[in-house]
């Protein structure tokens, strides 16, 4: 099932083209042309945030890190994960995602994974742009599994003279067939909203696993050909936090970045920048 929502709160907004990093890596070059007239950048991150928790202080929650982190970045979309909407765990006057999008002058959206701890616990995007329409698509376990039900947490939003689903997702960790089986629920759903789709998360696999193999049929990864580390924190040895975007068109060069952020959640952020093609 998926449901639309529509949302009426709206920013006064400040759209900045960043200058691009020497290093990007596109489908025909290697390089960014930053005086091409026919582009724009557009700047994604995605972040496990740990509900705001930093692993070296188990009880502490600092959503001020958090918002630090993002807004160092500079970035134009955010997608969370792993985010407490009033739980006793947080603070059960605290919104998380509301608290962020607050503290950064963005627009945000909360899709409920499950309840959790007196609240709710899920994925979040936020957004420099007004978001013109919100999308949940639930993940539930497969039968028979002891596992987390999953969401995918989408806005729709205009840049550049495209409209852009942009989306959240969080992958179950314990049961890799049950990881595949919420990635094919996520794409049924996305194939039902044709357009420009990006997608961000903590996918919970690496490069070599089927789900990263499947995703890579239908969109391109923003890491490619290499993907750096994600977790742990310290001496991280995994990549399983990806951006992945389609259709190629849309993008004429990318540049993708691991941030080295080792206070304020478990996991490495990660940002891309994408260049598009200006309508």
């Amino acid at each position: 099932m998926i449901i639309l929502v529509h949302f009426v709160r709206k920013y006064s907004l400040i759209l900045v083209l960043f200058s691009l990093i020497s290093c990007s890596k596109s489908n025909s070059d290697s390089s960014v042309n930053d005086n091409n007239d026919n582009t724009t950048s557009l700047r994604l991150m995605t972040y496990n945030i740990h509900h705001a928790n930093p692993p070296s202080k188990p009880n502490v929650i600092d959503i001020d890190a958090i918002a630090e982190v993002i807004r160092e970045q500079n970035v134009d979309l955010v997608a969370l994960q792993e985010v407490d909407v009033h739980t006793i765990r947080s603070g059960q006057d605290l919104h998380q995602a509301k608290a962020l999008a607050d503290k950064l002058g963005m627009e945000y959206y909360f899709a409920k994974a499950f309840d959790y701890s007196g609240g709710y616990y899920g994925n979040a995007v936020l957004s420099k742009m007004p978001i013109l329409d919100s999308l949940r698509i639930p993940l539930p376990t497969m039968e028979g599994l002891n596992a987390e039900d999953r969401v995918y947490a989408g806005v729709k939003v205009n840049y550049a003279g495209h409209e852009i689903y942009f989306g959240s997702i969080h992958l179950d960790y314990k049961f890799k067939e049950n990881n595949l089986a919420q990635t094919k629920m996520m794409l049924t759903g996305l194939d039902k909203i044709p357009g420009n789709h990006l997608i961000a998360g903590d996918f919970n696999v690496e490069e070599n696993s089927e789900t990263i193999s499947l995703l890579d049929q239908y969109f391109t990864r923003s890491c490619l050909p290499n993907c750096q580390p994600t977790i742990p924190v310290d001496n991280p040895e995994k990549a399983i936090d990806f951006i992945f975007f389609k259709p190629d068109h849309l993008v004429n060069s990318y540049t993708n970045k691991v941030i080295d952020e080792k206070y304020a959640s478990d996991h490495l952020p990660v940002v891309a920048e994408l260049q598009l093609i200006k309508k």
